[in-house]
């Protein structure tokens, strides 16, 4: 693992995809605190992190895309099958060296709220928070462009891919409340989720029993819900989108809230989305 890993974090330095990252997070930062921080004199170094929450949106598909897509497409991961490593290893050691290429520039801002102090008085422990909630955040989308680049060989494609899926993350609270809230619209919703559960299943797996069975089972317990305890079901589908958001999850922090569920809830989604990496990289191996 550490061999993947100091190969991986030197690949960063040799090339431009480590830099670009580093660029663009430090220049948003610059931006945002000069915007809120200096020209409207707030104390709040925490809006300059809500501020440029965006700038993930750009930046963690540019370091991931290559993460797993380029060892399929140039054939190396065949070389790492026949290493004396396991998948998660592999996995784990390019996903830290991500973490470190996020640590750079966040050890760099971290500067900013001690300078800002000098000036005037900036709350430290509420900018920390945020900083932390910040650094977690990343590491939550790292993950899922971890996934997004483990399903195909082009780099373009999983750059691609990895933007559209952190762009309805970043709206997903927004599209939730478009959604209607009745019990019937929650119940088709979670129907249709299901089925496209089943159908990842079968793509990842290519078992059409395996599909077949998660699909009929998740089904039946849904309708049995829905027929016993239809209540429950009013605005349940738009109110679970509203918590799967990441970007909102973080605002928790901006307001000042160092909340605990939101550290947990990134690192479960860290758990799951290199969990089914691996997974993913397993099926290479056997296929």
């Amino acid at each position: 693992m550490r061999a993947v890993f100091r190969h991986e974090l030197s690949s960063y330095f040799t090339g431009l995809s480590g830099y670009v990252f580093g660029a663009f997070l430090l220049l948003f930062a610059g931006i945002y605190t000069m915007a809120y921080n200096i020209k409207n004199a707030l104390s709040n170094f925490e809006y300059v992190l809500s501020g440029m929450s965006f700038i993930f949106l750009i930046i963690v598909p540019i370091l991931t895309m290559r993460v797993l897509a380029e060892e399929k497409r140039q054939k190396t991961d065949q070389l790492l099958y026949s290493l004396p490593l396991t998948m998660t290893q592999v996995v784990m050691g390019k996903y830290a060296a991500m973490l470190v290429m996020l640590l750079v520039p966040l050890a760099i801002i971290s500067i900013y709220p001690l300078i800002l102090s000098v000036y005037g008085n900036v709350n430290l422990a509420a900018a920390y928070g945020a900083l932390t909630g910040f650094f977690f955040l990343g590491a939550a989308l790292l993950a899922v462009g971890t996934f997004v680049s483990s399903l195909t060989e082009s780099q373009a494609v999983a750059a691609g891919l990895c933007f559209v899926v952190l762009l309805v993350n970043y709206f997903l609270s927004s599209l939730a409340s478009f959604l209607s809230t009745t019990a019937f619209a929650s119940f088709a919703a979670f129907a249709v989720c299901i089925a496209l559960l089943a159908l990842i299943f079968w793509r990842m797996t290519k078992s059409g029993f395996g599909a077949s069975v998660i699909f009929i089972a998740l089904e039946a317990v849904l309708f049995a819900l829905y027929t016993f305890r239809k209540d429950s079901f009013g605005g349940l589908f738009p109110t679970l989108l509203q918590r799967l958001s990441l970007f909102a999850r973080f605002e928790q922090f901006v307001n000042g809230v160092f909340d605990i569920t939101a550290i947990v809830f990134y690192i479960s989604v860290i758990g799951v989305f290199l969990f089914i990496s691996v997974q993913s990289m397993e099926k290479r191996r056997w296929s």
